[in-house]
């Protein structure tokens, strides 16, 4: 029974516009597929494979060496929240990528990043670089927690969430594009949320 008078929940309402679909979250939702991954610091090593040229690596001290970024952006979850102004600190993956000799000497059209405990997601390299996209340690001036991919994520603000991968392990190249986990399973190949494009057809 409600009491009179009473009106039900109301979200607040965002300071601008929000994709299509999405509402405003003021919160930062723990969404996982599957358990969630314990890496510790000292044990955190990214890897860009090279293909016949093997492979370049970083571990922690070598991601904190690096220059770092700070980041103002907004993110948009598939599962329809919208978190805006959120504020991270980590490394351009374009610094990654000149670390690795390849500058902009990538042939490859696509890559595939993929997590500790085996979570993949497909990108297209151009949306990758030129500041489109960022190695993470930090959240709101903190640590990533380990809910939310600490303690090193990958985020790719302009895309749905799902292809900001947690617990981001390495990358590889791929001269077609080919799909990652949750793509796979029906999300969309891409993932414009102004375009809502969640699911297979959108």
């Amino acid at each position: 029974m409600l009491s009179r008078g009473f009106s039900g929940f109301r979200r607040p309402q965002p300071p601008r516009e929000i994709p299509s679909g999405q509402y405003y979250e003021t919160g930062f939702p723990v969404l996982t597929y599957g358990p969630t991954e314990k890496v510790p610091q000292d044990e955190w090593k990214f890897t860009i494979n090279l293909g016949e040229d093997g492979s370049k690596s970083w571990n922690w001290d070598d991601l904190m060496a690096m220059p770092q970024t700070e980041i103002h952006t907004d993110i948009h979850c598939v599962t329809k929240w919208s978190m805006l102004d959120s504020d991270w600190k980590g490394v351009d993956l374009d610094v990654f990528f000149e670390q690795a000799g390849l500058g902009d000497d990538i042939d490859e059209d696509y890559l595939m990043v993929r997590s500790f405990g085996g979570y993949t997601t497909n990108l297209p390299v151009a949306d990758v670089r030129d500041g489109k996209a960022f190695i993470v340690h930090e959240f709101d001036g903190k640590g990533i927690t380990m809910e939310h991919g600490g303690p090193v994520r990958m985020i790719v603000p302009h895309l749905y969430f799902w292809k900001s991968a947690k617990w981001v392990e390495s990358i590889r190249f791929m001269d077609e594009d080919a799909p990652g986990f949750w793509e796979a399973n029906g999300y969309h190949m891409y993932g414009d949320p102004w375009k809502e494009q969640r699911y297979w057809g959108d």
